[in-house]
């Protein structure tokens, strides 16, 4: 790690910290505020509207706990059941809901020991570089303001201008270990408010059949909306042509008579219409399966496309073998629509692909110099990547901040085997 990044992380640490000590009063209100809405709810009622609104101000505080931890490298999933159709704010099947979810009862559960450990953990990661900071300007000060800051000496003991010299290199050495364990305090608390806020085994296994529910439904579209694709390419395209052949090699035959040479010209277009055909069908076979993809693999198919794209592409790619075919149509199909979400949207004058595979995850990175600001939420392409995946139990992760670099990252599960053929070796 270089220095400007430890640093980063250090400060970004300490004011994680920081805000975990003001978040720390507010998460002993907000239990408060959430057993007063439960007790509220047999006078007229009024439980019955403000427990709901408590429980999404305390399920936006431990999303913003996830949030913050996964910064530090602490994945917590959200746990929560499936808010129940045909419900409404005030309404028993809502307030039934909150209760009946244990994950609720474990949002509360965290509160006070989160608010204890959050702030404890605030202090120390603020206390060290701030101690440090004080040891690093007591010189300057103390020359500048003179006999009135003796009374820093409470902290760093200084009695002359020696004394003060000394201070310079131990405080920022504290500085520096102050920096470097915020980042450690940070993830300790993470791991913390994992114990309380990650979900339970049944709860991953209700929100496993969940996500195989959706994941399932959007495969059966996709394949419905790609099957439509093909009748409609074969409908309009190669059909029509092998139509317009038969009638024009009828009418040829029945000139070869009286017109020969008409007949001639009309075989010679028959002859050319076939060709077309042809190519409509070879093109596809390959938005099918991709004959170089079955060739050559993974690695021979990227970085053919790579060459066929109109900006330079570098590609790094170690395979040790080739994945299960569909999940290998899976990966190049996503590859191929992030690579074309560069091409036309990024405004990018390189990019790179990078894919490797550990652990049993098949993980590709698309990284390009464009303008960023890609959004899901503004386009098909991003979010038929995310079904595609998800139907192997994949996902994508997405960083595109306005200015760029966009990272697109690509992962799916999956196992290799030996490779079929050797890609050929070649420069992108």
């Amino acid at each position: 790690m270089d220095t400007r990044s430890w640093v980063r992380d250090g400060l970004r640490a300490v004011a994680v910290g920081l805000l975990g000590i003001v978040l720390s009063v507010f998460d002993v209100v907000l239990l408060v505020l959430w057993l007063v809405a439960l007790a509220l709810t047999p006078v007229a009622g009024i439980g019955m509207v403000a427990l709901p609104f408590m429980t999404s101000v305390l399920r936006a505080r431990t999303d913003l706990t996830r949030r913050l931890a996964a910064g530090d490298g602490v994945m917590i999933a959200r746990p929560y059941a499936p808010r129940p159709l045909k419900s409404v704010p005030g309404g028993w099947r809502r307030y039934r809901w909150i209760l009946t979810d244990p994950a609720t009862w474990r949002d509360l559960a965290w509160l006070l020991p989160g608010a204890i450990i959050g702030s404890a953990l605030g202090v120390l990661g603020l206390a060290l570089p701030a101690y440090g900071l004080q040891g690093i300007i007591l010189l300057p000060l103390w020359l500048y303001l003179g006999d009135v800051w003796y009374g820093y000496g409470v902290y760093w003991p200084t009695e002359n201008v020696s004394e003060g010299v000394m201070a310079l290199p131990q405080g920022a050495l504290f500085l520096g270990i102050g920096l470097t364990v915020a980042p450690l305090l940070r993830r300790v608390d993470g791991l913390f408010a994992k114990l309380f806020l990650a979900p339970t085994r049944a709860a991953e296994l209700r929100l496993r059949v969940a996500h195989l529910t959706e994941t399932r439904a959007d495969t059966v579209d996709a394949q419905a909306a790609e099957l439509r694709r093909i009748e409609r390419d074969l409908h309009d395209g190669a059909q029509a042509r092998l139509v317009s052949l038969g009638m024009t090699i009828g009418l040829a035959e029945e000139l070869l008579d009286r017109d020969p040479g008409a007949a001639r010209k009309l075989l010679v277009e028959a002859r050319e219409s076939s060709g077309a055909a042809l190519v409509e069908l070879r093109d596809l076979v390959r938005g099918i399966h991709p004959p170089v993809l079955a060739e050559r693999g993974l690695d021979g198919a990227v970085r053919a496309l790579a060459m066929s794209l109109t900006l330079p592409v570098t590609v790094d790619i170690e395979l040790p073998g080739r994945p299960q075919t569909p999940v290998e149509s899976a990966a190049y199909f996503a590859l191929a629509e992030a690579l074309t979400n560069v091409v036309r949207h990024s405004g990018a004058r390189t990019a790179a692909v990078t894919i490797r595979y550990a652990g049993g995850w098949l993980t590709m990175v698309v990284l390009d110099d464009g303008h960023g600001g890609a959004d899901p939420a503004r386009g098909t392409g991003l979010r038929g990547m995310e079904r595609r995946l998800a139907a192997f139990d994949g996902t994508m992760t997405l960083a595109s901040p306005p200015g760029g670099p966009t990272v697109v990252t690509l992962e799916l599960p999956c196992v290799l085997s030996s490779p079929k053929t050797s890609p050929s070796s070649g420069t992108d």
